[in-house]
């Protein structure tokens, strides 16, 4: 029941903090390019989509630490540890050509979205391997 409770509290923050995220990033967008924004509030409102971003990920850690099924924790870090690989060795890779002028400037918040894909990719080898792992019992 606690695992339940736990993955439902998850689903449900994520699904929320991504709607506030598009809001939010519509909002910004219109705002910033309408040029109607003082430089200070420029700033502020520039920033607020990053905020449900990093709400997912710390509704991430706390799944983690609610999750009362070793398993499903196991499974989880491991999605977690593939996305983070990928998305610090693709901005590694990335950022070298950049700085040797062999690729164009990358925006940075684009390393959450090869995050989100990571996620996606874990998910996917979890499957995968998970599928091996019955066969072989």
């Amino acid at each position: 029941m606690a695992r339940q409770r736990a993955y439902k509290r998850y689903n449900r923050t994520v699904i929320v903090l991504s709607l506030v995220y598009v809001a939010l990033l519509f909002t910004a967008e219109t705002a910033i390019r309408s040029g109607h924004l003082p430089g200070p509030l420029a700033y502020v409102v520039a920033v607020l989509p990053a905020l449900p971003l990093i709400g997912i990920f710390a509704a991430i850690g706390r799944y983690l630490v609610e999750e009362t099924d070793e398993y499903i924790r196991f499974l989880t870090v491991r999605q977690t540890l593939i996305a983070s690989g990928l998305a610090l060795s693709f901005a590694t890779v990335w950022g070298f050509l950049e700085s040797f002028g062999l690729a164009p400037h990358f925006d940075t918040y684009w390393i959450a979205v090869v995050w989100f894909a990571g996620l996606g990719l874990g998910a996917c080898i979890n499957k995968l391997l998970g599928h091996r792992l019955e066969s072989e019992a």
